[in-house]
């Protein structure tokens, strides 16, 4: 039987291979590409065809998990960055420049406790501390990071519930946060939208006990959006306190799978920083500001993570054999579990958990925001289709509004035919990879 560098070797010297290979750096080695077969035209306004050209190409998969794609990973990131630092430093996609001038604050919103989790306590100074929970010294490394320490008194069923209603909660917090803004002010709640209105953007991060925490970029506008000067009463300070009391004042009332009443909130821990102009190289300066660029990739960088990087599954759980097999910390594999089981009650069918059981419970979007915030995904994927139709229209020496395109695909496939093609777009995405650092180290050093 051939090894899989002898199937590599074949494979590099198939009459193809050049072929294939330019086709997978045009998707960036995306792991899992969408196969299309067909063609597409370019015609004159008449019907008569100026170019046809035929035959099966490759689609990135689009996934945003690094841990599933890196190559689509990456470009969702570059994505998330630009939508992010749109709206922190204006100037691009529709966003004016003034926004930097505006008051902002990056706020970070936990769960609350559910039982004692093994931990690491950093101090100030740098030095480790031993755990709360057990009293040992934990190695960065150790696997029973973020586990109960108790499994048997952890609250796992009120950890799912309360992750199962993490998007609905935030929902009720920025409804608060307005009201509350608008009783700083001394306006009426029905007359904030005509003075002001509370533009955000948050991405959800998994912490090491399997909870998501929520950070955002929350900043107000004037009424008529990021255009619109906002009002003098509204500053960096009273967005801050504004944002920690709004967290305080609400919750969501649901049951237990024995009935009893169980009250989601959101945890004691919430924290708010003000952001500055985009003059610094630090994401926290020494006055625990925040600078506008590098936040923007420090969120871009958390909206490509998995649910815990390293201890759940990708992909959605299909049977209790899936729960089985999987080779996870017990701690997340009892949340899987959990969240199977309350699944497969009636009073929770709505919750829908069985089909977020790989996601600990959790239903919400990674990363979401406000309508002004900035631009939006789909935008940012037109305008990079559009340039690359320009240029495509560049080539031939043709006028954009003298030609139509016809698309006709049909879908014929996912991924690659075998592991040494496999390998082989891996190691294209590395090259990408470096190439796109070398680059930004090169741009920086200019």
């Amino acid at each position: 039987m051939l090894t899989l560098e002898d199937r590599i070797t074949a494979r590099v010297k198939a009459a193809d291979f050049r072929d294939w290979r330019d086709r997978v750096t045009a998707i960036g080695g995306c792991a899992a590409p969408i196969r299309l077969s067909g063609a597409f035209q370019l015609q004159d306004l008449h019907g008569g065809v100026i170019e046809h050209i035929g035959g099966d190409i490759m689609v990135p998969c689009g996934n945003r998990r690094e841990s599933v794609c890196p190559a689509c990973s990456d470009r969702y990131a570059a994505d998330a960055y630009h939508l992010m630092h749109a709206g922190l430093a204006g100037g691009s996609k529709g966003v004016p420049e003034s926004v930097s001038e505006k008051p902002r604050v990056f706020a970070t919103l936990t769960a609350p406790s559910f039982g004692p989790v093994h931990n690491r306590p950093i101090a100030a100074t740098g030095k480790v501390r031993p755990c709360t929970g057990c009293g040992e010294w934990h190695h960065g490394d150790d696997p029973r990071l973020g586990g109960a320490v108790d499994p048997g008194t952890y609250d796992y069923t009120g950890a799912v519930l309360w992750q199962a209603h993490a998007g609905k909660l935030w929902h009720r917090f920025t409804i608060a946060l307005r009201r509350k803004l608008a009783r700083a002010a001394g306006l009426k709640v029905s007359e904030f939208k005509h003075h002001a209105r509370l533009s955000y953007a948050k991405v959800a991060e998994y912490q090491r006990r399997g909870l998501v925490h929520f950070h955002a970029v929350v900043r107000v506008d004037g009424p008529d959006g990021p255009h619109d000067p906002t009002p003098a009463w509204a500053t960096a300070e009273l967005l801050g306190d504004c944002i920690k009391s709004a967290a305080r004042s609400v919750g969501i009332d649901a049951i237990r799978p024995d009935g009893s009443a169980l009250r989601l909130v959101w945890g004691e821990q919430v924290d708010t920083k003000s952001i500055r102009p985009s003059n610094a190289s630090q994401v926290e300066d020494e006055s625990g500001e925040i600078s506008e660029a590098r936040l923007a990739g420090y969120v871009a960088k958390y909206a490509t993570k998995g649910t815990g990087a390293r201890d759940t599954a990708d992909r959605p759980i299909r049977s209790q054999l899936d729960i089985d097999v999987l080779h996870i910390s017990e701690h997340h594999r009892r949340m899987v579990q959990t969240a199977w089981d309350l699944g497969g009650l009636a009073d929770f069918e709505e919750l829908n958990l069985r089909k977020w059981a790989h996601m600990l419970g959790f239903r919400g979007h990674f990363l979401t925001k406000s309508k002004h915030y900035s631009t939006t995904f789909r935008a940012i994927r037109e305008e990079r289709r559009t340039f690359r139709t320009l240029e495509m229209f560049e080539r031939l020496e043709l006028d954009p509004d003298a030609v139509i395109v016809v698309n006709d695909w049909q879908y014929a496939g996912s991924g690659y035919d075998n592991d040494a093609e496999r390998e082989l777009a891996a190691g294209i995405v590395e090259r990408v990879r470096a190439q796109r650092l070398r680059k930004y180290e090169q741009e920086v050093a200019a």
